[in-house]
């Protein structure tokens, strides 16, 4: 599942926890890149079960919609009931959470270790469980 997007987050991940300037050096690519990275980790998942129609696409901005009107978007995106998808909930969820910082992280004011690792573990969280189902 492995792909090139993929690759670049992990390697950017691993570069911001060693750096001698600390994670918060690393803030605005982080933001950028668990973002780029969620999606296409949905557009995998969704490719995976055989759902996403040819073509089709997720929009970011769509993920930090409330749930209920993300599904209804992502539904116009698939050939399957949004509900019959395993763990949807759960993945929609998690990239909420990511989606909702992402412009503050990215465009806002340097903020706390705590929350870019609180960042990059829900993302690891994410990946774990797309690559699990």
């Amino acid at each position: 599942m492995e792909n090139e997007i993929l690759k670049e987050v992990i390697h950017e991940i691993e570069s911001a926890l060693k750096d001698s300037l600390g994670i918060t050096s690393h803030q605005r690519r982080l933001a950028f890149s668990l973002s780029l990275e969620s999606v296409t980790l949905l557009e995998d998942y969704l490719k995976k079960s055989n759902v996403l129609k040819p073509g089709a696409k997720i929009n970011h901005l769509w993920l930090k919609k409330k749930k209920e009107n993300a599904k209804k978007l992502i539904s116009n995106q698939i050939t399957i009931n949004i509900e019959e998808l395993k763990e949807i909930d759960k993945i929609l969820n998690i990239v909420y959470k990511i989606e909702k910082e992402r412009n503050e992280l990215a465009y806002g004011k340097i903020v706390s270790e705590t929350i870019l690792k609180n960042q990059i573990n829900l993302f690891l969280d994410l990946k774990k469980i797309i690559e699990n189902v």
